[in-house]
Order: C-alpha cells, then structure tokens, then sequence
C-alpha cells in the first residue's frame, strides 16, 4: 500500500514561517515565497476538483460571494453562479420539498453566500454540486455541473432548506442517496433524504463539528471538530456505533479525500484570532488516524487563515474564508497512493 509513501513524503514539506510568526504581506497578487494566489475571489471558503483535474470550483462565503471557476493551468477565474442568464430547472422528484429557485433579488444582490461544497463526480462529465448556502433561506442547494464539452457550466436543480435552528457549514453526498451536513450552531450532524427529510446522526452530538468527508464506500464520516481540535471517525450502518477521536495540532476547518480516500487532507487555524494566527494542513490517514502536519504558514494579508486543502497534480491549494485569495504552493514529490 502507498499511502505510507505519500506520508512520509508529505513530513519533509517546509514548514514555511514556522520561526518567528510576523504577519506576511504580499504587494498585490505577489508571491511570498513558495506560494503563489489566485486573486480577485470573495471568501473561496471551499474548493472541489472537477474530474480531469482542469477546473476546481471555488466558494464565496462573504456578502456578494460567487461560485467561481477555476483554470487549473491558466491560474485564471471566472464566475459560475449566480449569472444573468443563469439555468433552474427543478428535479422535483429528487427534491420533494424544495420550494423553487433562489430569490433573484438575493442573487442579482449582496446577499447571496456559498459555504462548503462537495461534488458528487458522475457519468460523461456530469457531475452534482451540493452547496452550503447562506443567504434568504439556510440551505443545501443543488447544481448539476455539465463538464463534458467546452467551459464547465452549473444547471441549479434543487435545494433542502435547514429546519431551525441548523446553521449549515460541511456537506457531503451519501451513496445511498440525499447527504449529511454539519451544524455549527447545534453541534452535530445530520442527514437529509428524499423520503424522511433531516434527522440528526446519531453520535455525532460532541464532535464540535465544521468540516466534513465521507469514505469512499460510504461506511465512514469523517468530523473535523474545529473547537475541540479533534477529529472522529464514525460508522455508519453498523451496530454497535464505532467512533474513534484523534487530536489535530490546530483547528481543522475543512476536510478532503485524496488518493482515492487513501489520505485525508486537513486545512485549519493556529492560535486563531491572535496576532500569531497561522495556516495549517495535515494529512491523516483514515485507517490508523495518524496525523502528520505538513504546512504551517503566519498570517498573509489578503489570506488570513487556511480553510480548506486540495492536491492538483504537483501543487496542493488551500481556500480561505476571511480573504480574497486561493493560495497553491508545490506539493511533496510523493508517489500517489493506489
């Protein structure tokens, strides 16, 4: 197994500013040592990979935030959602309890907010987007992602507003179908189907939860417990409940799959709200729960924190909440996990 290989490889990245801890600030889009931005996004809190690795999507989760695309190779973006001439189109059976679209003054305004995200990879380059949606209604909007031919577009085709009082932050598909979500303001997770609507996971009442992923079999939640500095690994679908809780050496805000589920990337905050706040990513391996950090990086202005991690071929990128810009740096030279 390789994963052992991608580990190790991953401990000999540089822990960029890890002595002296002095908040960094790039003149513009410059570089500041190894890592490199993407600038001119709003709170790209979240990013997801379009299978072929090509284009990722990126979040907007401030006031006026879009759903961006990203140009893997040109380093270069541009708006997916909300547009002038966007498409909803409404899959009522999927999504019996949707109302309809979001409301177009919401989105022709400021208010319109797009949080955590989880592509669901499909047949032909047709994929599904769920995203964490904060704005008029506390939802998970629901987009189909047509990548097959030319520029990737988004189709909206369906939501599922949050009861009270659910304020939504993770998401991810369930195999079986509907998704789970995190709740920041109850504390736990929850799942969504078609045919029973929210129920709360069972477990998951301590695990201070934000980010979220799944196994790629479906028998796995992963928590990332951003308060407790912590995560749990959950079963699903086996009795007794099995759960498991490692410590993570910052608060883990976001979580990713890599590898095939081989390795689990970890974005997250050091000494947050300090002065010597810093951006952090781990991997842990979702079998022995080991955790390795790999990046530690001070404040950059412009990028306060790291909120989420991804590997594209070479490079691994990172997303932020509180800023305009996606950070990518070059990523261990490890062989990928099979």
């Amino acid at each position: 197994m390789r994963t052992r290989t991608w580990l190790a490889a991953c401990v000999a990245v540089v822990l960029f500013g890890s002595e002296g801890l002095a908040e960094q600030a790039p003149p513009g889009c410059e570089p500041v040592g190894d890592i490199r931005f993407i600038c001119d996004l709003t709170g790209p809190e979240d990013l997801a990979v379009v299978p072929g690795a090509e284009w990722v999507i990126a979040s907007g989760n401030q006031a006026g935030g879009r759903i961006h695309l990203v140009d893997v190779d040109e380093k270069t973006t541009s708006v997916l959602f909300p547009t002038p001439a966007r498409t909803e189109r409404l899959d009522r059976a999927a999504w019996p309890t949707c109302p309809g679209p979001l409301d177009p003054a919401e989105l022709d305004g400021n208010e319109f907010r797009a949080h955590g995200l989880y592509l669901d990879p499909g047949e032909d380059g047709v994929h599904t987007l769920y995203v964490v949606h904060h704005g008029r209604r506390e939802s998970i909007e629901v987009f189909e992602v047509d990548a097959a031919a030319g520029p990737v577009t988004l189709a909206w085709v369906g939501c599922a507003v949050a009861p009270e009082p659910l304020r939504l932050n993770s998401v991810v598909a369930l195999p079986e179908g509907g998704f789970a979500a995190t709740s920041t303001s109850t504390g736990d997770v929850w799942e969504w189907r078609a045919e029973g609507g929210w129920s709360l996971i069972a477990g998951t009442e301590d695990t201070t939860p934000n980010g979220l992923e799944i196994s790629p079999d479906g028998r796995w939640l992963y928590i990332a417990g951003w308060r407790g500095e912590k995560l749990t690994r959950l079963s699903r679908g086996r009795t007794p409940l099995q759960k498991d809780v490692v410590a993570v050496p910052f608060r883990p805000d976001n979580l990713r799959s890599v590898d095939g589920g081989a390795v689990l990337l970890a974005a997250g905050h050091g000494d947050y709200g300090t002065p010597q706040e810093t951006s952090n990513v781990a991997t842990i391996d979702p079998e022995t729960l080991e955790v390795r950090r790999i990046f530690r990086h001070p404040r950059i202005e412009g990028f306060a924190s790291s909120t989420a991690a991804i590997r594209i071929g070479g490079e691994i990128w990172l997303g932020t909440n509180r800023g305009g810009m996606i950070a990518y740096f070059p990523a261990p030279d490890a062989e990928p996990a099979r």
